[in-house]
C-alpha cells in the first residue's frame, strides 16, 4: 500500500506542476529525467493509474508485451503520462463493456507502442487537428466524459521530447481508434537492472550515522521526514522556521541539513546562507527539499551553496543513496 502511494502521490505532483505551467509544457520546456528503463514498468504504472476509470466502465483491458524487455530511454514519469493519457482516452470513449488493447513491439530500431479501442472512433475532420491544444470533437457521450482537450496535445509533444512520434488512425464514427507511439530503442543493459538490494526501500539501518537537521514550516512533513531518517538511523533534530534552525545547527553541529526553501520570514535562501557563517558548520551538506521544481528554482539554489536540489515529495531512495555517498 506505501509503495502505490508513493508512485500515485509522485505522478499526482507532476501532473498538477503540467497544469500550472501549461506554457511551460506546450513550448517544450521540460526538463526530463532521463534513465534507461524497460517498458513493462512504464506500463505497470500507466495500467495502475487507468485502471479505476475502466473497472467503472466494465472494460476489459489487454495488454501485450513480448518475453524479451524492451529497453527505452527516458523519463519514467512523463513515459507512463503518454500511455495513461491514451488509456484514460480510450476509455472516456469507449462505451461500457467495450475493449481496450495495450501493447508493445519492436521494429529494428524504435519501440512501438500501441493503444486501441473498440470505442466511438474518429471523424476525417477531427483527425486532422486531434493533436491541437483543447480540440474536442463533437461525441455522443456525456460531457463528463471528456476532458481539458489537452491530454493528446501532452501525448504528442512528450513523445516528441523523447525523440518519439505519434500518430491515429481509425474507420470513422463507432471504427474505434489506434494510437502509435513509436520511441527509440535503447541497447539492452550489460547486466540485469534492479538486482540486489532495492536502494528505495526502508528496511534496515545506512551504514553510516549521520546528524540530520530537518527545516520545514510544514509540521506533518518535518515529523514523518524525522521518523524516516530514524528508521535509517541517523540522529535527527527539527526546526519550523529560520531562525530556530540557526540555534539548533549551533548547538548540534549538524552534518546534514534538509531545508525547506519556502520558509516563513527568513526563507531558505538566507537561513542557507547564514548557517555557512556559523563556526564548525563551513562543510555542512546543504539539500533543498521544497515543492520549487522549475530549472531556474534548481539554479538559483546550487548558487546559495545547497549540494542537491530534491523536489517534494522526495523520493527516499534517492535521499538515502545521497545520505550514503556523502563522505565520511
Amino acid at each position: 500500500s506505501r509503495d502505490v502511494i508513493e508512485r500515485q502521490t509522485a505522478h499526482l505532483s507532476r501532473l498538477v506542476d503540467d497544469l500550472l505551467d501549461v506554457s511551460r509544457i506546450t513550448t517544450g520546456r521540460l526538463t526530463l529525467q532521463r534513465e534507461r528503463l524497460d517498458l513493462s514498468v512504464v506500463f505497470d504504472r500507466a495500467v495502475e493509474a487507468s485502471r479505476p476509470l475502466m473497472e467503472g466502465r466494465r472494460q476489459a483491458l489487454e495488454v501485450r508485451l513480448p518475453e524479451t524487455p524492451l529497453w527505452v530511454e527516458g523519463d519514467l514519469v512523463r513515459l507512463a503520462q503518454i500511455v495513461l493519457n491514451l488509456l484514460n482516452n480510450a476509455a472516456k470513449y469507449t462505451p461500457a463493456g467495450g475493449r481496450i488493447w495495450l501493447s508493445g513491439e519492436k521494429e529494428e530500431y524504435t519501440v512501438v507502442v500501441r493503444v486501441r479501442d473498440s470505442g466511438v472512433g474518429i471523424t476525417p475532420e477531427l483527425k486532422t487537428k486531434i493533436f491541437d491544444l483543447f480540440t474536442q470533437g463533437a461525441r455522443t457521450l456525456d460531457r463528463s466524459d471528456g476532458g481539458l482537450g489537452i491530454g493528446l496535445t501532452l501525448v504528442e509533444r512528450l513523445a516528441a521530447l523523447h525523440g518519439g512520434t505519434v500518430e491515429v488512425e481509425s474507420g470513422g464514427s463507432n471504427q474505434g481508434s489506434e494510437f502509435i507511439v513509436r520511441l527509440p530503442a535503447a541497447p539492452a543493459p550489460a547486466r540485469a537492472e534492479g538486482s540486489g538490494s532495492q536502494p528505495g526501500s526502508v528496511a534496515g539501518r545506512s551504514r553510516l550515522r549521520r546528524r540530520v537537521l530537518v527545516v520545514d514550516d510544514n509540521r506533518d512533513s518535518t515529523e514523518t521526514m524525522s521518523m524516516l531518517l530514524g528508521v535509517w538511523g541517523h540522529d535527527t533534530r527539527s526546526a519550523h522556521d529560520g531562525p530556530a534552525a540557526l540555534g539548533i545547527a549551533a548547538e548540534f553541529q549538524p552534518e546534514v541539513v534538509l531545508l525547506d526553501i519556502g520558509l516563513p520570514g527568513m526563507d531558505g535562501y538566507e537561513v542557507a546562507r547564514r548557517l555557512h557563517e556559523i563556526p564548525g558548520l563551513r562543510n555542512t551538506v546543504l539539500i533543498a527539499m521544497t515543492g520549487y521544481g522549475q530549472e531556474e528554482d534548481r539554479m538559483r539554489s546550487r548558487s546559495a551553496g545547497f549540494a542537491r536540489h530534491l523536489v517534494k515529495p522526495a523520493d527516499p531512495g534517492a535521499l538515502r543513496q545521497l545520505l550514503e555517498a556523502l563522505p565520511e
